[in-house]
């Protein structure tokens, strides 16, 4: 027995303690120590913004300050480019008591190793100002080049510190994509000059009380956010959600508004009215000028949740003669495609949600988000016809959905069904029969934070933590590798590192050490 313990623990001792897990490592029975005099050395001085990142975050975390330089005898981290590589985010980490070396062909891969590098100093303690960090060589890549999350800061908005300290822990868990869902019903969080009543009328209100005062991003705002992203090696994607989801924006120019229905007023933009196409398209014209993604999601969700009032429009019925279309579904697909090419003008691809797989768009452009994995044909549409595709069904992808059985506040699936942290991380393409033989198509995986139970950001907290750290695994470390008992031994340590941030965190591992907050009679406010 005591032989058996000791060998449980030697194997306890040699797994990797890294999120998401690496695709090759090994232990190396050695601890590098940074100090205040350790050297962190960049030759290419393209590779210093990243060396400034790690300084920081070694100061802020361990208040030990690393000192730059082109060169040193003692011991380092070394940051250097490697060898030509395919894979942007691949990235060698090789360590020793001498000194540690990041090395990748791409900056993307460079500031990889440096946070599986971070992420290896977890539970050292700082002792006379110096660091002691286990020793590991690691060759690393990812399963999926987009590695998403998405946020929706119409229902409920959270202002420029939540969405930056967001980034942060994508950062440290190599989520790479930010969906930053801006604009819906409840209000308008954009900053558009051209129109400026869009967020100084449009951004009053939110998902519980429709005259909370306006909130809103300014460009300044957007454009500071964008930087602290790029630092992150992390793309924002802007959506501007059309032509259903409009109300807010038809409450601040109501000559576009296509109208909505009885529980869903003025829910569309109108599609018969020629001038609702150079608004959105100065509308994006400035989004575009503040994302430098080259990619926007254009909606194209729930339209036929609020367009009845298209039957009755004078303009849809010419725009419907005119080009031959027999159903509201037809001019939805053609406001979409009109749309998309407004965005591929500017030199885009377009994104949106799976409704638009019946559009007809240039292949090689298109990017589709699956959300309605009970439609599961829309997903083979998309990918037929070439689309590529983003893995987000609502099962288990929905974060608004609860996490735990004994959970109140928050979505379930018809049968009760809900997004516990086993079931984000153990999700794989391999079971969805439509994708095989896409593998190409497919670009990766996102998870989606919908907010209408979501009042702050405490109640945020509770939802994205821990599953953020799921979700990043099941974005980049292949399927057969992939253990859920490992990874949570491997995440039971993250629980204090969110204690220390201050995260209103989902422990896991004592479900009754936070308790939900919210209101849980919000659930009967969702469109589907």
């Amino acid at each position: 027995m005591v032989m058996l313990i000791i060998c449980q623990y030697t194997i306890a001792q040699q797994a990797c303690p890294v999120i998401p897990l690496p695709d090759q490592y090994s232990k190396v029975e050695h601890e590098f120590v940074i100090g205040n005099h350790t050297a962190l050395v960049v030759k290419d001085a393209s590779l210093r913004p990243i060396a400034v990142y790690l300084q920081q975050e070694l100061q802020r975390r361990y208040q030990i300050h690393v000192n730059i330089l082109s060169k040193s005898r003692g011991p380092a981290i070394v940051l250097q480019r490697s060898k030509p590589g395919t894979n942007a985010d691949a990235y060698t980490l090789t360590m020793n008591k001498e000194g540690v070396l990041v090395s990748a062909r791409h900056n993307e891969g460079i500031f990889n190793g440096i946070i599986t590098l971070l992420q290896l100093t977890t539970g050292s303690t700082v002792n006379n100002a110096s660091l002691a960090v286990a020793c590991w060589n690691i060759t690393d890549a990812p399963r999926y080049h987009w590695r998403g999350l998405m946020l929706d800061e119409s229902r409920f908005f959270y202002g420029k510190e939540k969405v930056k300290s967001i980034l942060d822990w994508m950062a440290f868990y190599k989520l790479n994509r930010f969906h930053w869902h801006l604009t819906d019903a409840p209000g308008w969080r954009l900053e558009i000059k051209k129109y400026p009543l869009l967020t100084t009328v449009g951004g009053i209100g939110n998902f519980k009380n429709p005259n909370a005062p306006a909130a809103y991003y300014t460009q300044d705002d957007i454009k500071e956010i964008v930087a602290y992203a790029q630092e992150r090696f992390i793309t924002i994607i802007p959506e501007i959600d059309m032509p259903g989801h409009a109300s807010a924006a038809n409450r601040a120019y109501p000559a576009f508004n296509g109208g909505g229905t009885e529980k869903y007023p003025d829910f569309t933009f109108n599609p018969g009215r020629e001038g609702t196409y150079q608004y959105l398209t100065d509308i994006l014209k400035e989004t575009d000028a503040l994302f430098p993604s080259q990619l926007i999601h254009l909606g194209g969700d729930e339209v036929s949740s609020g367009n009845a009032a298209w039957d009755a429009d004078s303009g849809i019925a010419r725009l419907m003669q005119t080009h031959k279309l027999t159903s509201r579904k037809q001019v939805e697909d053609y406001f979409i495609q009109r749309m998309a090419d407004t965005v591929l003008k500017m030199n885009n691809k377009v994104m949106a949600w799976d409704e638009i797989a019946t559009a007809t768009l240039p292949a090689n452009k298109t990017i589709v988000c699956w959300w309605r994995m009970e439609k599961p044909e829309t997903l083979e549409m998309s990918l037929q016809k070439g689309y590529s595709v983003i893995l987000c069904p609502r099962l288990p992808f929905y974060l608004d959905f609860v996490q735990d059985s004994s959970h109140k506040i928050g979505r379930r699936w018809k049968n009760g069904e809900f997004n516990e942290l086993k079931s984000v991380y153990t999700f794989s393409s391999e079971q969805l029969p439509a994708t095989h033989g896409k593998d190409s198509l497919i670009l990766g995986i996102q998870g989606c934070l919908w907010t209408e139970t979501i009042p702050d950001g405490r109640r945020l907290d509770f939802m994205l933590y821990p599953r953020i750290s799921a979700l990043a695994e099941a974005a980049w470390t292949q399927p057969a590798k992939r253990d859920f008992d490992k990874f949570t031994a491997r995440l039971k340590p993250q629980m204090k590192l969110f204690e220390q941030a201050g995260l209103y965190y989902f422990d896991f591992f004592s479900p009754r050490k936070h308790v939900e907050t919210g209101d849980a009679s919000d659930e009967k406010h969702y469109i589907d």
